[in-house]
Order: C-alpha cells, then sequence, then structure tokens
C-alpha cells in the first residue's frame, strides 16, 4: 500500500487532582468540554464528543495517523489547565485547578461508537448511580487491565 490509512479511536479519561469537584458548575464545564473539543482539533486528534461530570472529563478522540496518545493527551491536560485557571480570575477555587498525572485510554472499535458516544453524553445521570472509581475498575475489568490500587486514585 502506497498510502498510510488509519482509523483510531480512542476514549480517554482522567480526572482533576484528588478528584477535587471542580467542575461543579454547569456552564464553566460545558465551557471546558467545548475547550477540550477545540484542543483536540488542533492536535489533529478530532474529538466526537466530549464530557464528563464535577471531577473528570471523557473525550472520544480520532487519533491522527502521526500523533502519539501520550502527546495529544499532555497537550490537552497542559492547555486545559492553563487557561481554566484564567477562565474566571476572581475565582479562587479555578486558579488551584491542576488534572491528576495519569490517564484511561481504551481503544473503542467502529461498531461501538454510537455506544460509547451515549455513554459519554449521559454521565451526569450515570454517575449518579456509581462513583468514578467503581466507574473505572468496572472499566478496567471490561478491557483486562491490570492495576494496583495503591497507584490508580493517588
Amino acid at each position: 500500500m502506497s498510502q498510510s490509512l488509519s482509523k483510531i479511536w480512542v476514549h480517554i479519561i482522567f480526572s482533576t487532582k484528588h478528584r477535587k469537584a471542580f467542575l461543579k458548575d454547569p456552564d464553566i464545564r460545558n465551557k471546558l468540554h467545548h475547550y477540550l473539543f477545540s484542543l483536540c482539533h488542533q492536535q489533529n486528534s478530532p474529538a466526537l464528543i466530549v464530557g464528563g461530570v464535577e471531577d473528570h472529563v471523557h473525550l472520544l478522540i480520532h487519533l491522527h495517523k502521526s500523533q502519539s496518545l501520550s502527546s495529544v493527551i499532555e497537550k490537552i491536560k497542559k492547555y486545559s489547565s492553563k487557561w481554566i485557571k484564567n477562565l474566571v480570575p476572581s475565582d479562587e477555587n479555578l486558579r488551584e485547578f491542576y488534572w491528576q498525572n495519569g490517564y484511561g485510554a481504551f481503544s473503542v472499535s467502529q461498531s461501538n461508537i454510537e455506544k460509547v458516544k451515549f455513554y459519554i453524553e449521559n454521565q451526569e445521570s450515570h454517575h449518579r448511580k456509581i462513583s468514578f472509581e467503581d466507574e473505572m475498575r468496572k472499566i478496567f475489568v471490561l478491557y483486562g487491565v491490570d492495576y494496583d490500587e495503591r497507584y490508580v486514585w493517588g
């Protein structure tokens, strides 16, 4: 094949530092989601959807063939952290905003795109029933990810 072609969908999840509820305000959360959406586009890895709740976000992106996943996530987290600190300069809570160091990233088959999109769209109702930690445990089991509780939540 003389041309390189790819279609790699990735479901990315990361939380605020210590899962602090920095994003309680729906307006701020909505603005952040839009900003994350634009950052993905700037990284040539457009998001199909961005969603989440007060302490974490979910992104479903189409990872560009020339981008490394870790580089895309690093830039998205770095730029959005700086951006949100300046969103409401008088908000001392937001000036302390940081993302947690790690992230979860999981491949999504083309046939499951709509299911994952629906899941991300419904994060608020989903988290009325299940905690972030239990959500991640279920995802780890689904994907067969080995993890150590001592290091995942820190």
